[in-house]
Order: structure tokens, then C-alpha cells, then sequence
């Protein structure tokens, strides 16, 4: 009998400004979960999507995510971005909105 882990997947993304976000680790199973605990360990934004995960997975170890995935990346990497309360220079903030004091 398997359990729900054989069957979880991940990929795991860099970005560097100016630069296409990249692979740098992808799992199933055992190495998936390894990869989101050690994800969750140092404070990284974890997103489940399985429609996302089905174009990622095809995906190997350094390469740059495909044009048509940037969109949906950049949206992700914005709002992990709000979610740590770091906001763009010069972008003003509803007052009340996010606690931007860490």
C-alpha cells in the first residue's frame, strides 16, 4: 500500500532580477517532501497548484522557466514578496493593510 507522499512532486525555483526564474530542484516522493521541508525551513514561499506543477515538472534541473509560464511566476514571486511585507520603492501601502514591521 502506497501512501499520499509517492505521488507528491516538486520543483523547486530561483530567481535573480533580470534574469528568467530557473529550476534548481525537483523531486517525487520522499525527495519532493525534502524539498518543501527545506523550503519551509528557511522562510521560502510554498505554492501548490497542481495545473502549474503539471508544465513545471517537464522541466529540467537549470533550465529557465518557458515564456508562457512568466506571467504566472512573476504574480507568485510578487505576492511572496507582500506576504514577507517587502513592497516595491515608491509603492504606497492602504495604511492598515500589511504589517510592514518584521
Amino acid at each position: 500500500m502506497s501512501d499520499n507522499n509517492d505521488k507528491k512532486r516538486a520543483v523547486a525555483l530561483s530567481y535573480q532580477p533580470g534574469e528568467a526564474p530557473q529550476v534548481v530542484a525537483k523531486g517525487v516522493g520522499e525527495l519532493a517532501a525534502e524539498i518543501v521541508a527545506m523550503a519551509n525551513e528557511h522562510g521560502i514561499l510554498v505554492h501548490e497548484d497542481e495545473h502549474l506543477m503539471a508544465f513545471l515538472a517537464q522541466l529540467d534541473i537549470g533550465q529557465t522557466i518557458p515564456e508562457n509560464l512568466y506571467r504566472v511566476i512573476a504574480e507568485l514571486i510578487a505576492f511572496s514578496y507582500v506576504l514577507q511585507g517587502k513592497f516595491p520603492q515608491g509603492w504606497e501601502v492602504p495604511p492598515g493593510h500589511f504589517n510592514t514591521e518584521a
